[in-house]
């Protein structure tokens, strides 16, 4: 595995890691702040630009009360300043006191900005068991 793959697996860890904590700072320092960031949520229409993002992330985090996330890499590709992850989420999720199951493939997104990777674009499709 070279440098940059590892450093692309570090920032996926870190954008899951800030998912599953509820961790909207976090979650703030792994995304670009741009206008062009892309986000969707399984099942949920395109979100463009950070402030829509956060705004996403927010309402997920304050109407979820417990989170866990086990990711299953599918593969990595690193080409110039632009790199993805592709992978299969495993989701245990509690709100409103129930407790939801849930599998996305999705695909994330980093390009290399100012001399760190930053997601750009995430995309999570629902996987029928």
């Amino acid at each position: 595995m070279t440098d940059q793959a590892t450093e692309i697996l570090a920032a996926n860890a870190a954008f899951y890691r800030a998912f599953e904590k509820k961790d909207l700072e976090a979650m703030s320092s792994v995304w670009s702040q741009g206008t062009v960031s892309i986000c969707i949520h399984p099942g949920r229409k395109a979100l463009k630009g950070w402030k829509d993002i956060r705004s996403s992330w927010e309402a997920i985090f304050r109407n979820t009360q417990y989170l866990e996330i086990e990711t299953d890499i599918v593969t990595t590709e690193v080409r110039n300043n632009i790199a993805y992850v592709i992978l299969i989420e495993n989701i245990l999720q509690v709100s409103d006191r129930r407790k939801a199951q849930a599998q996305s493939m999705a695909t994330n997104i980093f390009e290399f900005i100012g001399g760190k990777w930053y997601l750009i674009h995430h995309h999570g499709s629902p996987l029928m068991r």
